[in-house]
């Protein structure tokens, strides 16, 4: 069975993933080929063009279009639920009664339009709606590789209605055991406060994440933003997750949060350089929100751990790296599986392995990311020559040898090489690689090259090898989706990858998968003596990372890198 995943129905992340017999053939985001980040209020047309012609597939070969969005209906208890706890905005309330499926329906009509741009013949190929969340659930539980009874914990904004999904996972089906519904939404209301600390929802989480080990959780008490009762939580609507009248407004724009919260804590975070205060709120809700899942875990999937210790996660707030190191610590969890693309561009897989294996379909484990386009060296040399300015360039031999003796001797690094990753970490194809024991090496990169926040942390790829070593675990890491406590003395060998708090975002190399990859961690190894490489994405802040060479080659001559190898081709600058 041929199946062709895509996403886009919440206006941002598009994306697009092809399935042959429950093999994940392509996967990719829209935005890498527009090159908008989240690609906004756009259909992914470039992403499942890219996918069939990976899969060698033409557009009416396909068998199944599988999207992650449904209708909901009205006997359901997410319409009345939204409708009830939205009562203060009665239009809202009303509509989700009375019209609580016009996304679906304006949704299910784009996917028809982008089947017939894609060629695709829709009285031969079927189309399924999958529900969001049992998408998101489908990306962990069945590319987890797990078989057993297998919790399954999937915290996002907003689906449908559905904000939180808490299940199991057990052969081939999924069992839904609670769900939470809109504005009951922690991953919600961490994107309000996000908003509050000044930065854009959906997309700057990571950073209240990265600004929250230099703040105090203790410095103020955030309870109030989210209440526990007997069956989980309550979001307060007159702080955070507000609409209409309750909602903060500056110059005519509304915010997700409310005048309340502004009341309450003060001004929202403006400059980028302001610390105090707002350092310990992101310290507070990072807290908050770890608390509150924890609690979620205990109360639906703890028989479950308890029987088996298996758990996969899934949803914009399984990125949360933080949040899934205290599950990992779980006494508990035995096994934690974390989607890659955990955030809405994973749906497309989700809807895609959810329909492949309720048909039979075998989903294999997902050992890696790598599965955007490629381009060959000749590719690279071309895009080098079209290019006016003022570059050198060369061939060489022994890429490998060649990235580590210039990341040895402390130069930041651009590295192009092979098959582009899907899911918002660079893991060793679209990466800007340094030596996380040369000093200030994380500083130049933020400062010259990304244009990054200064408390923003880099993170180090390691070989499988010496991670125990370096983390004290030898749980699987292979996606960056997990901090680990650094050992004590790694922590001055490796200090440009270790967080002001100790921990550290790996990502475990392992023989086989990259070997290229693989191979340059070796050689620096026997010139620095660390087996390891500071590994950040290859863009710039505000931009995707890069897919192409013309890509690569734009955002080489913008910026201060010196140094980029696309596949063979090594190519340096005249100019700083």
């Amino acid at each position: 069975m041929i199946v062709l995943g895509l996403s886009g129905a919440l206006g941002h992340d598009a994306s697009a993933a092809i399935l042959v017999d429950g093999e994940l053939v392509a996967a990719a985001e829209e935005e890498r080929f527009l090159r908008d980040k989240h690609a906004k209020n756009r259909m992914p047309i470039r992403a499942a063009q890219y996918c069939l012609e990976a899969a060698g597939i033409s557009a009416d070969k396909v068998d199944v279009v599988a999207f992650p969005y449904s209708a909901i209906s009205l006997l359901s208890t997410a319409r009345w639920h939204y409708s009830m706890r939205h009562w203060y905005a009665p239009d809202r309330a009303l509509d989700a009664l009375f019209n609580g499926n016009r996304r679906y329906r304006r949704n299910r009509k784009r996917v028809l339009e982008v089947g017939d741009r894609l060629g695709i013949n829709w009285e031969n190929t079927e189309f399924r709606s999958v529900q969001h969340h049992l998408a998101h659930a489908s990306s962990a539980y069945h590319m987890s590789g797990f078989r057993e009874k297998t919790a399954i914990f999937c915290v996002d904004g907003k689906g449908e209605y559905a904000t939180t999904f808490l299940g199991f996972g057990l052969g081939d089906r999924i069992y839904k055991i609670k769900e939470f519904y809109d504005p009951d939404s922690l991953c919600g209301a961490y994107g309000a406060m996000t908003e509050y600390l000044g930065f854009e929802m959906l997309d700057g989480e990571y950073k209240v994440m990265g600004m929250a080990p230099f703040g105090d959780p203790d410095a103020y008490d955030l309870s109030r933003l989210i209440a526990k009762n007997n069956k989980g939580f309550q979001v307060n609507t007159r702080l955070l997750n507000t609409i209409g009248i309750r909602r903060y407004k500056e110059k005519g724009k509304g915010f997700y949060f409310g005048r309340g919260l502004v009341k309450w804590l003060g001004p929202p975070r403006r400059n980028d350089k302001a610390d105090e205060p707002y350092v310990h709120y992101a310290a507070a809700i990072q807290r908050l929100f770890e608390d509150q899942c924890l609690a979620l875990i205990d109360t639906y999937l703890g028989d479950i751990l308890a029987e088996t210790g298996l758990i996969a996660l899934a949803g914009g707030g399984a990125l949360n790296v933080k949040l899934n190191q205290r599950i990992l610590a779980r006494s508990d969890v035995n096994k934690l599986f974390v989607q890659p693309a955990a955030g809405d561009s994973g749906t497309a897989l989700g809807a895609a392995t959810f329909v492949a294996s309720e048909n039979g379909d075998a989903v294999p484990r997902q050992n890696h990311v790598y599965l955007g386009p490629a381009f060959d060296s000749t590719a690279c040399e071309q895009a080098v020559r079209s290019r006016t300015e003022d570059l050198n360039w060369q061939r060489v031999t022994n890429v490998v040898e060649v990235a580590a003796d210039l990341i040895a001797a402390g130069n930041p690094v651009a590295w192009f090489q092979g098959r582009m990753e899907f899911g918002p970490r660079a893991l060793g194809a679209r990466s800007i690689l340094g030596s996380p024991n040369s000093p200030g090496i994380a500083d130049r990169i933020n400062n010259q090259i990304k244009y990054r926040e200064r408390w923003r942390p880099f993170c180090p790829s390691l070989l499988d090898r010496v991670a125990a070593d370096i983390i004290s675990s030898d749980h699987p890491s292979p996606f960056m989706t997990i901090t680990f406590d650094v050992s004590e003395h790694w922590k001055l060998r490796i200090p440009e990858v270790v967080h002001a708090d100790g921990t550290a975002r790996v990502q475990v190399v392992e023989k086989g998968v990259n070997d290229r990859f693989y191979a340059l961690i070796e050689a620096l190894e026997t010139r620095t003596g660390n087996a390891v490489v500071l590994n950040t994405s290859l863009n710039r802040r505000g931009e995707p990372i890069v897919c192409t060479p013309e890509d690569a080659l734009n955002m080489f001559v913008e910026c201060k890198l010196q140094y980029l190898l696309m596949e063979d081709i090594l190519v340096t600058k005249n100019y700083a």
